[in-house]
């Protein structure tokens, strides 16, 4: 198998398609409780992110430029601080406004 054959991006196309339908099946069938949903939700979309570097993107961590792993990790701390910093505002707005 070659490094960017069909094999590897259907492989990833069938993860993809596997790591979106499970959070969709807990949400509809009410199958957890909500924090837990939600702990899986959050894990599913990191191994997602996962997947997509690695079967579609192509990028390996072991044999990628530098520069590459540097702009990567640099994109990793701003999504952190734009969905971390908007769930601490919603989560304080939303304290705020049950008192």
């Amino acid at each position: 198998m070659e490094r960017h054959g069909l094999a590897s991006y259907l492989i990833g196309f069938v993860l993809a398609v596997i790591l979106t339908a499970i959070p969709f099946w807990l949400v509809y069938t009410h199958a957890l409780p909500p924090s837990r949903i939600m702990w899986i939700i959050a894990g599913a979309a990191v191994l997602q992110i996962l997947v997509h570097l690695h079967f579609f993107l192509h990028i390996n961590f072991t044999t990628t430029p530098k520069e590459n792993l540097l702009a990567i990790s640099f994109t990793a701390v701003l999504i952190f601080l734009m969905v971390g910093g908007s769930l601490w505002i919603m989560i304080d707005l939303h304290q705020r406004m049950a008192l």
